[in-house]
């Protein structure tokens, strides 16, 4: 086996563990929260990492160079917009701000999609 392998394989049970997760916390959340040792009252501290990983990942895709890459995760920020978004509405909270994040995230990923099409990276 050789370590391009052994590395797709990890990410891909990485995306199945990521995932089984994401269902637990849709399912239930307060079991999440244990299950990760993620605390509540931590979160808004937490969430200045996230933001830090979105920027390394946005900047990581530019200088990459790619419109594939960033078209893909352009598309995953629009996906975590707006079901931001969704579940703020569904609250009924202000969510525009997560709203316009997914809709310039899409439209930024249709961008390089459009470019990678045309053959224009």
């Amino acid at each position: 086996m050789t370590l391009g392998q052994i590395s797709l394989g990890a990410a891909g049970l990485w995306a199945v563990l990521m995932g089984g997760l994401a269902a637990l916390y849709a399912v239930n959340p307060v079991l999440g929260l244990a299950k990760t040792a993620h605390h509540g009252e931590d979160l808004p501290k937490v969430m200045g990492d996230r933001y830090l990983a979105f920027a390394v990942l946005a900047l990581g895709a530019a200088l990459h160079g790619d419109p594939d890459v960033i078209a893909f995760l352009f598309a995953v920020f629009a996906l975590m917009g707006l079901a931001d978004a969704a579940i703020y509405a569904r609250a009924g909270k202000p969510f525009r701000p997560h709203l316009a994040a997914g809709a310039v995230s899409a439209g930024l990923s249709l961008v390089a999609l459009l470019a990678n099409s045309n053959g224009a990276a």
